[in-house]
């Protein structure tokens, strides 16, 4: 059902359209969890840590993808808020033909290069024809994950944040049934896991391609939509491109930090892998969040009711931050429990040394980081997209550099610490500088107010 966000009291209007939204992350990042689970418990430490080396890069082309639900998504919403539904019908059309060519071309230079890639990142050779199966099994199935993303990123435009919920329902839990068959019993290993999610993906796009088309057809509108707009198609890509900007260099800078981490070798990229997985699953929350608050903005922008953005902002904040709370104190105090759940019982110490160590460091900052993505929301869905792109940037050179600072030069003053601490603590303590740095500055261009005067159609 399509639901107009432009209505209704934002205290109440926000929590109900995110709250689906956050079902279907749930799920999402619970079959993902359950890849990196299940590899760890089953196929042992070498199998989790060759799945976590090769994470980086497969969120490399996931960013792609959701830099593209993020930009067809506003222009999607905008058109439907101003009830331009013919120009809407249009704008998904375009977002699925253009997505569909560039994910085939991704695909085909993805595994073209993938030893290449792997052997960039200083891939141990333990776990490295491990790590480079799994990826070219997911980058053959990112089609999927591509056009899926589209179709999410259409029915969250249209207030339907139900809809695509129960598709990833079925999705994530049919992946976990495919992992414990293929790994356990079969014993495909890292590849079983690889092939779980690949057939997962492509069953979700297939159902939620079909649903999102009958809706469509149910939508009347006085003149026949086009196929193919590229005048839409250039106001996505406005958007589009700086998201996509944006989740790539995150991406790209986390496979520079998975290089640093590579160097301390498979125990600690076993360990980094657990942590960042439940790392992850937070921070997917807390952007579901802000991209629900970036839907309700431009709907609202495209209505032309602005004053209603500044209260789904602080409705969203409320929710970021109870989110945030909660996840903070559980992965906190209970970061041996989780970390040991990726684990299988020959793990080494140091794995599970190196898991609970970078989530002490970072899950107090949650609640820091979940200010940047709501206003980061609202920068995006009003079409401000110099000033979120200056806020993301800078967040993510100072965690990369200081990555490098502080597991280097600095290594030893770390290490020198106490017990509890090693060199890689270096590498964890980016992440906080660079979080609060980020979401200073995104508060502050909020704050500004310029995302008011920006268009987004």
């Amino acid at each position: 059902m399509s639901r107009d966000l432009t209505r209704g009291n934002p205290n109440k209007v926000i929590p109900s359209f995110i709250v689906p939204m956050l079902i279907s992350v749930f799920f999402q990042q619970l079959y993902n969890m359950a890849d990196s689970m299940i590899a760890g418990k089953y196929a042992g430490e070498s199998a989790l840590a060759a799945v976590g080396a090769s994470y980086p890069i497969t969120m490399l082309f996931m960013a792609v993808a959701l830099g593209t639900n993020i930009g067809c998504s506003v222009v999607i919403a905008g058109l439907f808020g101003a009830k331009e539904h013919a120009r809407m019908k249009t704008a998904i059309y375009t977002s699925f033909l253009a997505a569909g060519v560039l994910s085939v071309i991704l695909s085909t230079f993805g595994i073209g290069f993938s030893t290449g890639i792997m052997k960039l990142i200083k891939t141990p050779v333990d776990i490295f024809e491990d790590s480079r199966l799994y990826l070219n099994i997911y980058i053959g199935g990112f089609i999927f994950v591509y056009l899926y993303n589209v179709a999410t990123g259409a029915f969250n435009s249209m207030g339907d944040s139900r809809t695509p919920l129960f598709f990833l329902i079925g999705s994530s839990l049919g992946n976990i049934v495919l992992d414990i068959v293929f790994v356990k019993y079969f014993e495909w290993g890292v590849a079983g896991v690889a092939w779980a999610t690949f057939i997962a993906q492509g069953i979700a796009c297939i159902l939620a391609m079909i649903a999102l088309f009958i809706k469509l057809k149910r939508i009347e509108t006085k003149k026949k939509a086009e196929l193919f707009s590229k005048d839409l198609l250039l106001k996505i890509t406005r958007i589009a491109l700086p998201s996509i900007a944006q989740q790539s260099f995150i991406s790209v800078g986390n496979v520079f930090v998975q290089r640093l981490i590579n160097s301390f070798g498979s125990s600690v990229i076993a360990g980094y892998s657990a942590s960042i997985k439940l790392n992850t699953f937070v921070i997917t929350c807390l952007t579901t969040v802000g991209n629900g608050v970036s839907q309700f903005s431009s709907q609202n922008k495209g209505a032309g009711k602005t004053d209603r953005i500044k209260d789904g902002f602080k409705s969203g904040m409320k929710m970021a931050l109870i989110i945030a709370v909660a996840f903070s104190m559980v992965l906190f105090f209970g970061r041996e429990f989780f970390v040991n759940l990726f684990l299988d019982n020959d793990a080494t110490e140091k794995a599970l040394f190196s898991g609970m160590q970078f989530l002490m460091v970072v899950t107090p900052f949650y609640v820091v980081i979940c200010m940047k993505l709501v206003a980061d929301g609202v920068l995006r869905g009003c079409g401000a997209m110099a000033q979120f792109m200056i806020a993301t940037f800078t967040d993510l050179i100072l965690r990369v550099v200081l990555a490098y600072i502080f597991a280097g030069p600095m290594g030893g003053f770390f290490a020198g610490l106490g017990e509890d601490f090693d060199a890689s603590m270096g590498i964890w303590m980016s992440w906080p500088v660079g979080w609060s740095i980020g979401a200073l500055l995104s508060v502050i261009f909020y704050k500004q107010g310029k995302w008011k005067k920006a268009k987004i159609v």
